[in-house]
């Protein structure tokens, strides 16, 4: 099979859709790559690298012309217009939170295939869960940072020091990306408390942290008293698919502490704080009602070079088999692997995605 892989256009997003290394995986496969050029030159894998693993390297209209397309990020409206329903594109989706991009994929009839809605045997998510932990382990860092007082921050220092209280993070989910988060701060030595609403996760995150997090159930009481009270509160609430839950409303942020920061995980999928809106890496912070706000939907693009191998250790083996089996055949061997599947010929068709966009129709994968 045939495999493009263009450069991503997505402000300060230098990450891409294959390493050298897993081009040199599917060139002995047998399978032919066609990389666009400088695709991955910002964070070391330049042509010479690419041309080495035995890809082709071409111009930006070829790397979209092959079979099975392999991105990072979610197509711009003017990538999925080069989109035909003779191809598979297989990348980060997020369409709960983009319309217009769901619309685009549908007028195209491409197979669109979303990395954030792929599972395992055990439902797990496997090529979101290292994104999780990068974003996760970032939130903490893009926290801290904006905390100083020279960013508009309460200058908290999230450790304290001896006589000085540590600061207070507030992480509301403990999953992937919650729970990376909470190593960072604990190993910052701030004070750590993680919400959740499941109680076998808090259970699980108790014995986990043995006391250096304190762990508590979601509620309405709890979020709002543990928010109001905090210097550092990371959103990281998810629905596979779909829309993110509302859990900070602007009547609670303006009870939050002047100069506080919130740092919205999940605004890929419309964020977790009423008050979030997308910003990027040029510009990764704005204050509403005294609190700053660090809502980049690409987080993981600040490091790129690390995301990307993160991501292509759990990709590969995905691109592999839609290569050797085709659509059909890598779906039907796996059938976590079919849950991927956000549109089809024209239609939305996984269940979560339709719902948040409001679709009537739902076909099944």
């Amino acid at each position: 099979m045939r495999i493009g892989v263009p450069k991503e256009t997505k402000p300060s997003e230098f990450r891409v859709g294959l390493t050298p290394t897993s081009v040199a995986e599917l060139n002995a496969a047998g399978h032919e790559i066609w990389v666009q050029s400088n695709a991955g030159k910002s964070i070391g894998f330049d042509d010479q690298q690419y041309l080495q693993a035995g890809a082709k390297v071409v111009d930006r209209d070829a790397a979209f012309t092959p079979e099975l397309v392999v991105k990072v990020k979610e197509p711009c409206l003017e990538e999925c217009a080069r989109l035909n329903s003779n191809q598979i594109l297989f990348t980060y989706l997020h369409l709960a939170a983009a319309r217009p991009q769901a619309e685009a994929l549908m007028a195209s009839g491409c197979a669109a295939i979303a990395y954030e809605t792929v599972e395992d045997p055990q439902g797990r998510l496997p090529l979101l869960t290292p994104m999780s932990e990068v974003a996760g382990r970032m939130s903490i860092q893009v926290g801290a940072q904006a905390l100083l007082k020279s960013s508009g921050g309460r200058g908290t220092l999230l450790g304290g020091v001896p006589g000085v209280m540590p600061g207070k993070v507030v992480i509301l989910g403990g999953g992937m990306a919650g729970t990376n988060a909470a190593y960072m701060a604990v190993g910052m030595q701030a004070d750590v408390t993680i919400i959740d609403k499941s109680v076998e996760r808090l259970r699980t995150l108790s014995a986990e942290f043995a006391g250096r997090a304190k762990v508590l159930m979601a509620c309405r009481e709890t979020i709002s008293t543990q928010v109001e009270a905090a210097d550092l509160v990371i959103g990281a609430a998810l629905i596979p698919g779909a829309s993110a839950p509302k859990l900070i409303d602007r009547e609670l942020l303006a009870r939050m502490l002047p100069g506080s920061v919130v740092v919205d995980i999940s605004i890929d999928q419309g964020g977790c704080f009423e008050s979030s809106r997308p910003t990027t890496h040029q510009a990764p912070t704005f204050v509403e009602q005294g609190v700053v706000h660090y809502c980049v939907t690409n987080m993981p693009g600040g490091v790129a070079r690390t995301a990307t191998q993160a991501l292509n250790n759990v990709t590969l083996p995905y691109v592999l088999k839609l290569a050797e089996l085709g659509l059909q055949g890598a779906f039907a061997s796996d059938a976590g692997f079919a849950k991927g599947l956000n549109v089809r010929d024209g239609q939305i068709c996984h269940a979560a995605v339709a719902t948040a966009l409001a679709e009537k129709q739902i076909k099944a994968a």
